[in-house]
C-alpha cells in the first residue's frame, strides 16, 4: 500500500486543505478579512503615491524647457528680471512661430487664499499669469466651458479641481484678490494634472495687480533640440543670466518628492503596525485550527503522509488565506480610483488635487505582502501540526 500511495503523496492533503477552507467559511472569511484590511491600506497608500506622481509628472510637457531662478525650488519662489527674459527670448535656441515671434511663455505665479466649499477654513491656490502661448505650450489644457480670458482685462479661468472644491468658483462669479474683483469667464480641464488646481489669467494684469516687476518662470521649446544640460552651460557662460534650466516634466517630478516621501513613510508605518496585528490574528486562527483537527492530522499520518507533507499542507492553507486577503483588499482599493484626494503640496504650500491610481506593480506588491503575512502567520502552527505524534493525535478524540 505504501508504494501505491507514494507517487501521489500530496494529493489528499491539498484536497483536504481546500475542503477545510470551504467547510469553515466563517473562520476563512474572518481571517482573510483581517489580512485584507492591511492590504487595502497598503494598496491605497501606494495608489495615492502613484496618483501624486502621475499628476505632477504629467503636468509638464517632455519637450518644454522651463527656466527658473537658481536656488528656487518652486515657481512661486522664482524671479526673472524683464531684461533677462528678453535675452532668453531672443536667444536662437528658442523656437519661433512661422510669423517670426518666439515660442515662449513668460509667466508669473503667486498664491492666494480661497474658502473651500462647505468649510470655514481657507486654502492656498496657485494663480498663474500666462498668455495664449502658455496654452499652446501645454496642449493637455483645454477650455471645456465658457471662453478664454481677454488680454488686458481682469478675467480669469479656473481649473476643474478649483470649480469642484471652492466656494464662488463658477463661471460668472467674481473672486476677490489683489485688491480687486476678477471675473470667472471659463473653466479648463488639464487631464488630471496639477494645472487643474490652478487659476489662469493675463500675465501683465496679474503682475500689475500684485505689484510684481519680475516674471516667475519662462517656458519655451528648443529649436536645436539641445538637452537642458547643454542649454545650462550656455546660460552659465553669460554673466547677465543666473537662471536654472530643466525639462518641464522633470521640474514637476521634483515637486512630488517631499510629499511622496511623506506618503511612503506614513504608508509603510501604518502597514507594519496593521500587518503585525493581522499576522498575529492569522497565527492564532491557524493554531486553533490545528488544535481542533488533531485527530484528522493523526489519521493523515497513519495513512502514510510524512511530516513534511503535513507541514506543506498547513503552510499552503495559510498561504491561500493570505492570497484571499490580498484579493479582497485589492478589490476594495480599486474602488478608491473613483475618488480624489486634496492635500497641501509641501513644495508650494498650495492645495493639490489628485486621484488614486492602480498599477500592475501595486497589485504585485499588495499580493506579495498578503502572501508573506499568510506564510508567517501559518509557519508556527504548521510546524506544530507536522510534529504531532500519530498515537497522541489519534487519542485526542
Amino acid at each position: 500500500m505504501a508504494l501505491k500511495l507514494s507517487p501521489k503523496p500530496m494529493k489528499v492533503p491539498i484536497l483536504y486543505v481546500l475542503r477545510n477552507l470551504w467547510v469553515r467559511k466563517i473562520t476563512t472569511c474572518l481571517t482573510a478579512g483581517g489580512l485584507s484590511l492591511v492590504v487595502f491600506v497598503f494598496a491605497s497608500i501606494l495608489m495615492l503615491d502613484e496618483g501624486l506622481k502621475k499628476t505632477l509628472v504629467n503636468t509638464g510637457e517632455l519637450n518644454n524647457i522651463i527656466v527658473t531662478r537658481k536656488g528656487s525650488d518652486t515657481e512661486v519662489q522664482s524671479g526673472i528680471y524683464r531684461n533677462q527674459a528678453a535675452i532668453i527670448e531672443n536667444n536662437p535656441i528658442v523656437e519661433f512661430y512661422e510669423t517670426g515671434k518666439p515660442f515662449i511663455s513668460k509667466e508669473s505665479v503667486v498664491l492666494i487664499s480661497l474658502f473651500k466649499k462647505n468649510a470655514a477654513q481657507q486654502s492656498n491656490v496657485v494663480v498663474r499669469g500666462t498668455s495664449a502661448k502658455g496654452f499652446q505650450l501645454r496642449p493637455q489644457v483645454e477650455i471645456v466651458e465658457g471662453r478664454n480670458f481677454r488680454p488686458g482685462t481682469r478675467e480669469i479661468l479656473i481649473g476643474s479641481a478649483i470649480s469642484k472644491g471652492y466656494a464662488g468658483a463658477r463661471i460668472g462669479d467674481d473672486l476677490y484678490f489683489a485688491q480687486g474683483n476678477w471675473r470667472i469667464v471659463g473653466r479648463f480641464d488639464a487631464k488630471n494634472t496639477a494645472f487643474d488646481s490652478e487659476i489662469w489669467g493675463d500675465v501683465e494684469q496679474l503682475m500689475q495687480a500684485f505689484r510684481r516687476d519680475n516674471f516667475s518662470v519662462l517656458v519655451f521649446r528648443s529649436t536645436e533640440k539641445k538637452s537642458p544640460e547643454q542649454i545650462q552651460i550656455e546660460f552659465d557662460a553669460d554673466p547677465r543670466l543666473s537662471q536654472e534650466v530643466k525639462r518641464e516634466q522633470n521640474f514637476y517630478r521634483d515637486q512630488s518628492k517631499a510629499l511622496s516621501k511623506f506618503i511612503n513613510i506614513l504608508g509603510i508605518t501604518l502597514t507594519i503596525i496593521f500587518s503585525i496585528g493581522a499576522t498575529i490574528g492569522s497565527m492564532i486562527t491557524m493554531n486553533a485550527t490545528v488544535t481542533h483537527r488533531t485527530s484528522e492530522i493523526g489519521t493523515l499520518r497513519a495513512l502514510g503522509f510524512k511530516k513534511k507533507d503535513i507541514l506543506i499542507a498547513f503552510l499552503l492553507e495559510s498561504t491561500i488565506l493570505g492570497a484571499l486577503g490580498g484579493i479582497f483588499g485589492i478589490s476594495g482599493s480599486l474602488l478608491m480610483e473613483f475618488s480624489s484626494f486634496t492635500t497641501t503640496n509641501f513644495q508650494t504650500f498650495a492645495d493639490l488635487s489628485f486621484g488614486f491610481v492602480m498599477t500592475p506593480v501595486i497589485v504585485f506588491k499588495a499580493l506579495s505582502i498578503a502572501t508573506i503575512m499568510g506564510v508567517i502567520g501559518g509557519a508556527l502552527p504548521a510546524i506544530h501540526a507536522a510534529n504531532l505524534e500519530i498515537v497522541d493525535s489519534l487519542r485526542s478524540n
